[in-house]
């Protein structure tokens, strides 16, 4: 059984893990382009042709919020977590349902841990099934690509260089 100093050491890693702003990092700042469905063992709420219209579209993220089509959201509360490659699994994978996993490897991912930038924002209705908005959860893949879900359909998003930028 746990003592009570180490349940209040693990408490106390799980605040620090996990830190709230209103600031997008400057790191995401910026206009990403949607260019591919990332395959993944998941159970989705949405079919193939669903999934394909994100392609190329565009998420715009400034330093008070982001704008994805024509929802924009300002002044979000932005979650900035640190989550181990065991961490993201469990979070993101069916409850140990064998037909829906995602590893940070599958997404192309080869590191140990990752951010991922979460942004609280009112319900937002692109689809009869979801809420969502794309680019609301996004991990950070490498400075020019991130990836991210809507109806557990993993997606990555490259950045659109600047204008007048070859």
């Amino acid at each position: 059984m746990p003592t009570k100093a180490t349940l209040l050491l693990a408490f106390v890693s799980m605040i620090a893990a996990a830190s709230t702003t209103s600031d997008v990092p400057e790191s995401l700042r910026g206009t990403w382009i949607v260019r591919r469905i990332i395959p993944t063992a998941t159970i989705t709420c949405w079919g193939r042709s669903e999934a394909r219209k994100l392609v190329g579209t565009r998420i715009e993220y400034s330093a008070r919020g982001f704008r994805w089509q024509d929802i924009q959201t300002d002044s979000p509360e932005v979650t900035l977590d640190r989550l181990t490659a065991e961490q993201f699994h469990d979070q993101n994978s069916g409850g140990g349902a064998a037909d829906s996993q995602v590893s940070l490897r599958d997404l192309g991912i080869r590191t140990t841990d990752v951010t991922q930038i979460s942004f609280s924002h009112p319900d937002a209705k692109i689809s009869e099934a979801t809420n969502e908005i794309p680019g609301d959860r996004v991990l950070i893949k490498d400075p020019n690509a991130i990836v991210f879900s809507v109806c557990n359909v993993w997606f990555e998003a490259k950045r659109q260089p600047p204008s007048g930028t070859h």
